[in-house]
């Protein structure tokens, strides 16, 4: 071959390479610029607030509201910083997340309520998965026992709520609670636990789902024959209706409900969930829900980001329960690389250090419209972690996927 011939060779061979190159930057640059946002954001978020009071969404005067210990979402943001963690490996994080997390030793002997799992799990259970301390562990054991003092064996289900005109009401939000139960079971050695869980999956598994796989949002129930005497909302747009966050905790509820038991009916649940949600015709192109699938506003409804970010991280793991799970896994990185974007990604030092834009908490009460909300924040990183992960691994359920 010619000096030509040889010259012509090699540009086309450099040629080939920049453009796979390029390619290939394109496909990762947004989860590095998803990670740096939220680094910088979350950085900033742990400097400006104190423990205890914890950043939870943003008033509509544009003031910060705060979580503090009785608050549902309260830990939330310890959450959040311990995902930065595992996401960034900076130890600055790990000191955070492990000063926000103390703050909430008082949560654990909580009875009030029913979201110790949100409270406790997130904040306490990642901090004990990655910082190892074994105090962590005595203070979830403790909250455990209070959230199964909530369990009803007439009805079969952990009572959700103490106000309202129902006798005993079941959200589906409730279905979260259960990883913590698991959990509780396998670290203390009481079975007691595992079975709060498994009676709560399948009493909400009978009554909560209509017939199409949507869910509804309140169940209400009789505590001397255990039957369901009301099925109603209280944050979607009316009682028949599909509210997005909800159909996420479901999906993501039986999802943990499989991994757990490996019982084929959860397994064969979370699948048809994924299906009612990716197949709506009401679910708009970006695949960032609508905060209910049947609010007659649409296109004009508020969006739900957190209730996309949910749905995104069951998804991740859903893919690798099943032979088909590039469907879910190309589904739930379509939501996140969406999330990822300018649209609904924040600009480092504005929307009060929160990371997502465009969350609705709880719309027929007229609180949280629109905004950033913690939680949203919460299952866009664990839904990056998960992403990282399953890509890292190099495959997905039993075929190899599309990063």
């Amino acid at each position: 071959m010619n000096r030509s011939k040889l010259l012509s060779s090699f540009i086309i061979l450099m040629s080939v390479l920049m453009v796979t190159t390029n390619g290939f930057a394109k496909k990762t640059n947004w989860m590095k610029k998803a990670v740096e946002t939220s680094a910088a954001q979350l950085k900033l978020a742990a400097e400006k607030n104190t423990p205890g009071l914890n950043p939870r969404s943003i008033n509509p005067d544009g003031s910060m509201r705060y979580a503090k210990p009785r608050d549902w979402t309260c830990g939330f943001f310890p959450g959040n910083l311990w995902y930065m963690y595992e996401l960034t490996g900076d130890k600055a994080f790990k000191k955070e997340a492990a000063r926000y997390t103390e703050a909430l030793d008082s949560v654990q002997y909580f009875t009030h309520t029913h979201d110790l799992g949100f409270m406790l799990y997130c904040s306490y259970g990642n901090g004990l998965r990655l910082s190892g301390k074994k105090a962590y562990a005595k203070v979830m054991q403790r909250g455990a026992k209070s959230l199964s003092t909530r369990f009803n064996k007439n009805v079969g289900c952990i009572r959700s709520w103490d106000f309202g005109h129902w006798q005993y009401p079941v959200i589906v939000d409730n279905m979260m609670n259960l990883e913590f139960m698991f959990w509780a079971s396998k670290s203390t050695g009481k079975d007691k636990y595992r079975n709060i869980a498994i009676s709560h999956a399948n009493t909400t598994l009978e009554n909560h789902f209509r017939e199409d796989y949507s869910s509804y949002h309140v169940v209400s129930y009789d505590t001397i024959t255990g039957k369901a005497l009301e099925h109603q909302t209280h944050q979607g747009y009316n009682d028949a209706s599909a509210w997005a966050r909800g159909q996420g905790w479901g999906l993501y509820g039986y999802t943990l409900m499989y991994r757990e038991t490996k019982d084929q009916k959860y397994l064969d649940q979370a699948k048809h969930i994924a299906a009612f949600i990716m197949n709506h015709p009401r679910l708009p192109e970006d695949k960032v829900p609508y905060w209910d699938f049947d609010d007659p506003k649409i296109p004009d409804a508020p969006r739900d980001a957190s209730a996309g970010a949910l749905i995104a991280s069951a998804l991740f793991e859903l893919s690798t329960y099943v032979p088909d799970g590039e469907d879910y896994f190309k589904f739930a990185k379509t939501i996140i690389k969406n999330l990822s974007t300018p649209k609904y990604l924040a600009e480092v030092g504005t929307n009060k250090n929160f990371i997502l834009k465009h969350s609705t908490g709880n719309l027929p009460n007229n609180s949280e419209i629109d905004t950033p909300i913690n939680y949203g924040d919460y299952y866009y990183l664990e839904a990056l972690k998960r992403y990282k992960d399953l890509r890292g691994e190099g495959k997905k359920g039993k075929g190899k996927q599309d990063r």
